[in-house]
């Protein structure tokens, strides 16, 4: 196995396993055998599901697992997913459907990111469900989502700080069986990633014509699943597997024929986008671009090389494949289960169409769970030239099939466009509340007073050395304090207020008057600064607020505009005195800023300046979520700011 493919195993994979619950056998032969009974029924259960099932990598497989440490003997399996991140998920509806089918069983699933469950809830876990505390307390159990909380009456519970064990959840699951049911909102985050099934599973495939030698043709209608290996072998080639592919020595050009070959989307993608032109020595020239069957032929030329990589691998004088599932003493118990399950659908022992269905079954048997009494392993190069060494290879038969081939299918789902992009960007996150319409024909259809109230509430978070609270709604972060404890603050450094006092206001210069006033000084004889120590502070913060006004900084800001109008200027007939103080204000370039305002303008500028890519105001607008549009037209932007 290259390197490449090495590495690829060791970082995508995901591990199951499967306990009794309660876990109380003391007799370990008797415990091992009730195990193997549950491996049987289970995987006659799911053999409709599985036995067509094309996986990226590794199938679904479930082995029994000895005793070891704090883990008492269960099932247990592992699965290499590779770049096919919905065989994980699937696995994981697997998981669910045996712990419904089988309500004795409970089970874990992790996988190279460790709790992965958690991770995909991760925006709404309770607090104190953290990395390190999480281990073996989550569970499907009854086929649902079961979080074992820190705090139980237990006594031979573990601190809150430490780890729980296995044989401990389980104790808790049997006492409990739904008194750690996930919160609704944790279940619908995992449920969305399983929806569909096992109907999706007919989604994810794609079929498509390719122009193939007869030997992968009759290779591949014997054993659709060595299609994945082969589409491997190509999409993770090195120049010393091409090599191999100069003059091919298993799969002759010569020997081409047209044929339905059935892929899964992901692995459709690999093939079918990568650029590839073969060795003028293969034997295998492409025709003209525009050639109708030009796709067909590409694929078919592809796929004869993954196919004679993978030979290439092998010795010269294969090893021949003896497995022989029939001679296991649990094929005799896992058939049976087959026939209660209704597999074979009624046909008659020894039809054409039980043969077919009984060598889907060995096959999907072999992979699963029988295990050869033999240290040699056989690999899917050699099967390959196994196959080839024992299936028919009738060339004038597949020639009169290609008439009868069903039709290509569309492969438009590879184009994806922007807004289809954001669309599954938008589901993978789960459903968010759009404050902003994805479009708008006028500028008063932006609702930007939402935008500066999602800020505030995202600023009076509570945040920490292990980040900010985000909140995902404005309505669900309410700004709150206590009152009297802040206005005794207050009053503690600055004196009593004739009214409450908003930080937001500051600049206004009438609370500066306020504060400057004899009544708020005189009353406040136990100010630990002082009178003159305030008016000296306030005439400091006056000055500097002058100087600043006249400069590039002070400049830059919006100012308010006056409860009458939009001008500071235009004559009003109430509040004559307080026109002419905002008046006077503005005119020396001294009136309040209007912060809300400029935080909007200051938004839309870096919004547009992003043109479209990911950047700090989009990424932090979305995880709050408003979800700003693009913006085709500067002005409506300049316009809404306006309103």
């Amino acid at each position: 196995m290259d390197k490449q493919r090495k590495l690829l195993l060791v970082e995508d994979f995901v591990e199951y396993h499967l306990f009794l619950v309660p876990d109380e056998h003391s007799d370990a032969e008797k415990h091992k055998h009730i195990l193997l009974q549950y491996i049987e029924q289970i995987l006659a259960k799911l053999a409709p599901l599985l036995a067509n099932y094309i996986w990226q990598n590794q199938p679904f497989n479930l082995r029994l697992k000895s005793k070891k440490g704090d883990f008492p003997a269960h099932i247990g399996g592992k699965t290499h997913f590779g770049d096919n991140i919905e065989d994980e998920w699937f696995i994981v509806y697997l998981i669910k459907q045996i712990t419904k089918e089988f309500p004795e069983l409970t089970a874990r699933v992790e996988d190279n990111d460790g709790e992965f469950l958690l991770i995909e809830a991760a925006d709404i876990l309770p607090k104190w469900l953290k990395p390190e505390n999480s281990c073996n307390r989550v569970f499907f159990y009854h086929g649902n989502l079961c979080i074992i909380p820190l705090q139980q009456d237990e006594g031979d519970l573990p601190e809150p700080s430490s780890n729980m064990t296995v044989l401990q959840a389980l104790k808790l699951l049997s006492a409990h069986p739904n008194g750690f049911l996930a919160s609704e909102s944790i279940t619908k985050a995992i449920e969305r990633r399983i929806k569909g099934y096992p109907e999706k599973m007919k989604e994810s495939l794609h079929r498509a014509h390719c122009f193939v030698p007869a030997g992968i043709a009759a290779v591949l209608k014997e054993r659709p699943q060595l299609l994945a290996a082969a589409v491997q072998a190509f999409y993770l080639r090195d120049p010393l597997d091409l090599k191999a592919c100069r003059t091919f020595r298993h799969f002759l050009p010569e020997t081409g024929v047209f044929t339905s070959v059935t892929f899964t989307k992901c692995l459709y993608a690999q093939l079918a986008q990568q650029r590839f032109q073969p060795d003028k020595r293969s034997g295998y020239n492409l025709p003209v671009l525009l050639h109708p069957k030009y796709k067909a032929y590409e694929l078919g030329m592809k796929l004869a090389h993954g196919f004679e990589i993978l030979c290439s691998k092998c010795a010269a004088s294969p090893t021949e494949v003896t497995k022989q599932p029939n001679k296991s003493p649990l094929w005799a118990g896992f058939l049976n289960s087959l026939k209660k399950n209704d597999f074979f659908k009624g046909e008659m022992e020894g039809s054409a169409q039980y043969c077919e269905l009984l060598k889907k079954a060995e096959i999907y048997f072999q992979k699963s769970l029988f295990k050869p009494n033999s240290s040699v392993v056989i690999s899917t190069g050699e099967e390959v030239l196994s196959l080839l060494n024992t299936l028919p290879v009738n060339l004038e038969e597949m020639k009169k099939e290609e008439a009868n081939l069903p039709p290509n299918e569309d492969d438009s789902w590879l184009d994806i466009s922007p807004e289809m992009l954001e669309q599954i960007f938008q589901d993978a996150a789960g459903s968010k509340e759009t404050v902003l319409p994805p479009s708008s024909d006028s500028a008063q259809n932006y609702n930007l007073a939402e935008v500066t109230d999602s800020m505030k509430a995202f600023i009076s978070k509570v945040s920490s050395h292990e980040g900010a609270e985000v909140p995902w709604f404005p309505s669900e972060a309410p700004i709150t304090f206590d009152v009297d404890s802040f206005t005794s603050a207050l009053e503690k450094i600055l004196g009593p207020s004739p009214e409450e006092l908003d930080s937001d206001d500051l600049e206004s210069e009438e609370e500066f008057d306020l504060l400057d006033s004899d009544e708020d000084t005189d009353g406040n004889e136990e100010s630990p600064l002082g009178a003159d120590t305030l008016k000296s502070l306030h005439s400091y913060m006056d000055v500097l607020d002058r100087e600043l006004a006249h400069t590039n900084i002070g400049k830059s800001f919006s100012k308010k505009k006056n409860e009458h109008g939009a001008s500071h200027t235009e004559p009003q007939e109430e509040d004559d005195s307080n026109s002419e103080e905002e008046t006077c204000l503005e005119e020396s370039g001294l009136a309040p800023v209007d912060v809300d305002l400029n935080l909007v303008t200051n938004i839309l500028e870096s919004y547009t300046s992003q043109s479209g890519l990911a950047g700090p105001a989009s990424n932090l607008l979305q995880s709050m979520g408003v979800h700003l549009p693009d913006n085709t037209d500067h002005k409506t932007f300049d316009n809404a700011s306006q309103h």
